[in-house]
């Protein structure tokens, strides 16, 4: 009896990146399937071949709906599940009026667990199935999210939020030194678990001294297969505050790079003004920019720019940024992004967002060979976009020439009702 799957709609994978190559570095076939065997892609092709080759294999057949791969959200932060969509002003205000109190609440195991998985299950729903997340001080934060990600299959990184200035909050303050101790022993308990991987985390420069930045540059010194991830650049009036608080800093990167904290593996969040030394040294090292746009337009920090960074080689994935991103969708998040594209008088074609949201995502985390593509040998993480999920989407694609009119529609207006089906390696969820 044999445990292969085979998935039959229309399919959608990537060749190549389409900023390089535009859109035909995508593959789409109207009629095409997807073989997985022990949560891996075997084979992709049309329904016909591979229905053909093996007769064994227990089929699903999802029409014209479009199977892709999974999303990929390369920053986001669970903590904030509960505050996403809260009325506020800027970054700072935002932080000490919803952020700080809510993420105190972690250091309780029941607390975390709960938010963990109702995340989890809100990000599948949206078919998001990898993602980048920040925790909180609290190594129970860190256990909560690796154990709900565990028990769902998924493959997940994330790390303890590092905070030990007087700029953050009673409650949520660490030390240089719990910052080394507890991310050494969380990194060692999860890191490689199953489809587990840990990410060193501070969570920005304001908010940890320089002795705490050079512990945990010293840490991803001695665990160079780790990801980092911070922020970087988010607003104007956040760079002045670092500069005030780093005066001897050339620029806001250097605040990491001084303390070994740019690298190959680090992933900085929105860096939306950045000065020329940034951009060369971000791209000299090949470090990855994740770009939050509901987020930059929610908190109103400014526009990323896409078109220059992309043009000049960076490695860029794209986030939600809950919960300063205002929705968990992905689909959400592309249509932000063409907005803020256009914005900046760089209109991003359809191929670019889908790209972003799961190849340039997966890219930016270092794991496009492991997931973000419909591809041979790759993990079976899948999303099933169902074109025609509303009325008023279903009527603009009924008049399409061709994949990409189809598919925007759902773009700009899609939502969890897109999402027919979702794919964690090879098994459908629910």
């Amino acid at each position: 009896m044999t445990n292969d799957i085979l998935l039959l709609g229309q399919t959608l994978s990537f060749a190549a990146d389409p900023f390089t190559d535009g859109p035909g570095a995508a593959r789409h076939d109207a009629n095409g399937a997807v073989l997985i065997r022990d949560g891996r892609i075997i084979a992709t092709g049309t329904a016909d071949d591979l229905r053909a080759a093996n007769p064994q294999a227990h089929v699903t057949d999802h029409g014209d709906k479009l199977i892709m791969a999974g999303f990929v959200d390369a920053h986001v932060h669970y903590p904030q599940t509960a505050i996403i969509a809260s009325w506020g002003k800027r970054l700072i205000d935002w932080l000490n009026s919803y952020t700080f109190p809510e993420e105190m609440r972690f250091g309780d195991p029941e607390y975390a667990a709960e938010i963990a998985g109702r995340y989890l299950d809100l990000a599948l729903d949206n078919g998001t199935t990898s993602m980048v997340s920040y925790c909180t001080i609290h190594p129970e934060s860190v256990d909560a999210f690796f154990t709900a990600a565990k028990n769902r299959g998924m493959r997940v990184v994330a790390g303890k939020t590092c905070m030990d200035r007087d700029t953050a909050p009673d409650g949520l303050r660490d030390t240089a030194q719990l910052a080394y101790d507890d991310s050494k022993r969380l990194l060692e308990k999860w890191h490689g678990v199953d489809r587990l991987s840990y990410a060193i985390t501070p969570r920005f420069s304001p908010t940890s001294t320089p002795a705490q930045l050079q512990a945990l540059g010293d840490l991803w010194g001695e665990h160079p297969d780790c990801l980092m991830q911070t922020h970087l650049s988010e607003q104007v009036d956040e760079i002045a505050w670092v500069k005030s608080l780093y005066p001897n800093a050339r620029d806001y990167l250097d605040t990491y790079e001084a303390f070994g904290l740019l690298r190959p593996g680090g992933l900085y969040g929105h860096a939306i003004h950045l000065e020329y030394r940034e951009k060369s040294r971000l791209q000299e090292v090949d470090a990855a920019l994740i770009h939050c746009p509901t987020s930059n337009t929610f908190i109103g920090s400014g526009l990323f720019d896409m078109g220059g960074l992309m043009a000049a080689g960076h490695r860029v994935g794209l986030a939600t940024d809950t919960g300063g991103g205002s929705s968990f969708s992905m689909l959400r998040t592309m249509a932000a992004a063409y907005e803020i594209g256009q914005l900046r008088h760089n209109p991003l074609h359809p191929a670019q967002l889908l790209w972003l949201a799961t190849t340039g995502s997966a890219r930016a985390m270092r794991m496009e060979d492991r997931i973000g593509n419909l591809s041979p040998g790759l993990e079976a993480d899948l999303v099933v976009l169902d074109l025609a999920s509303t009325p008023a989407i279903a009527q603009r694609a009924e008049r399409a020439n061709d994949i990409w009119e189809a598919v925007f529609p759902t773009i700009m207006m899609g939502d969890d009702r897109a999402i027919a089906a979702t794919y964690v390696a090879g098994r459908a969820r629910g």
